[in-house]
């Protein structure tokens, strides 16, 4: 089997009011995907790499599936300390890199593995049937397992959309009755509406703290002329002490005397520029007049590719 590129939604600001909607909660984890060829178990994720070695509490799919050959599609999540899922713990599952860290990653991260979708089952594609008549199949199929949970639609989008803002998660995801899954697709079919902004930047300079420590980075995206556009600095976050050494590690080797963004950064006297490789994962509350974040705060380092970093539909208009 041949990983695909997962079917996406797009991203409004309000919930619909007319149509046959299946409201599910937007879990914040990992989009991925699970082949299970009747002989091998391998998972892919979204940008179709594998990350097979990573879970191998997943790897047993006779534990909590019934096909003889499936594709499941969802969201791999790790909980953090406050009982809600947290992209950082579930990066450091993902970003394990080397097969002799795996066992103590699984100890220190418990992952759940939230299914919401079935694409391919006993050697036959699912993928033009009505997403509810998908799920009634996924009902039959997914098995009681610790570490596999089948994502629950709701009746009341509004209702789910209020319980998901008082507990501070991400959001709702809200899909058509009767849509297929368009591998490689992004159409309002599936729609997401959620609590709180972010988006992937690129980090295209640092400053240091008096121990030649990183200590905040300057972000940045592309705009659709494939200039890097700086919005924003932030030096708060979920990372740790441990991590922000390591990011000094990792950008100080590719400083340049170049600024990479096509505008002034506001703290650009105290910048150390670096070429553009690395990318992270920013929560922030809104956009300001003047393009930049309010509020940034960074939730994780991300394996993303950085002309991937464009502005969405969402974000101020540049000139």
């Amino acid at each position: 089997m041949q990983p695909i590129i997962p079917f996406e939604p797009v991203r409004r600001d309000a919930i619909p009011t007319q149509g046959d909607w299946m409201p599910q909660i937007k879990w914040d984890g990992v989009r991925m995907l699970t082949y299970f060829d009747g002989e091998i178990v391998r998972l892919f994720n979204r940008k179709g790499h594998e990350r097979t070695m990573q879970y191998p509490e997943l790897l047993n799919i006779h534990e909590y599936c019934s096909g003889s050959s499936v594709i499941l599609d969802g969201e791999i999540i790790a909980l953090g300390a406050d009982g809600k899922p947290s992209f950082h713990h579930v990066m450091r599952r993902d970003g394990v890199r080397r097969s002799d860290r795996v066992a103590l990653a699984r100890q220190s991260v418990a992952i759940t593995y939230m299914v919401f979708d079935l694409l391919y089952l006993n050697g036959e594609w699912l993928t033009k049937q009505p997403y509810r008549q998908r799920m009634e199949m996924l009902t039959k199929v997914l098995q009681t397992h610790p570490n596999v949970q089948m994502v629950t639609t709701h009746d009341d989008a509004n209702a789910l959309f209020e319980v998901v803002k008082a507990y501070g998660m991400e959001g709702i995801v809200l899909k058509q009755s009767d849509s297929p899954y368009v591998i490689g697709g992004k159409s309002d079919l599936w729609i997401k509406v959620k609590n709180y902004k972010d988006l992937i930047a690129v980090i295209g300079g640092f400053t240091l703290d008096a121990s030649n420590t990183v200590n905040a980075l300057l972000l940045g995206q592309y705009d659709a002329q494939g200039r890097l556009w700086y919005i924003g600095h932030t030096g708060t976050g979920k990372l740790t002490k441990q991590e922000w050494r390591a990011m000094t590690q990792w950008l100080v080797p590719h400083v340049t005397e170049t600024r990479p963004f096509v505008n002034q950064p506001e703290r650009h006297r105290e910048a150390h520029w670096v070429s553009i490789q690395f990318t992270v994962k920013i929560q922030f509350a809104e956009w300001t007049p003047g393009g930049t974040l309010r509020q940034p705060s960074i939730q994780a380092i991300v394996d993303v590719p950085v002309e991937q970093c464009v502005f969405d539909e969402l974000a101020p208009a540049r000139v």
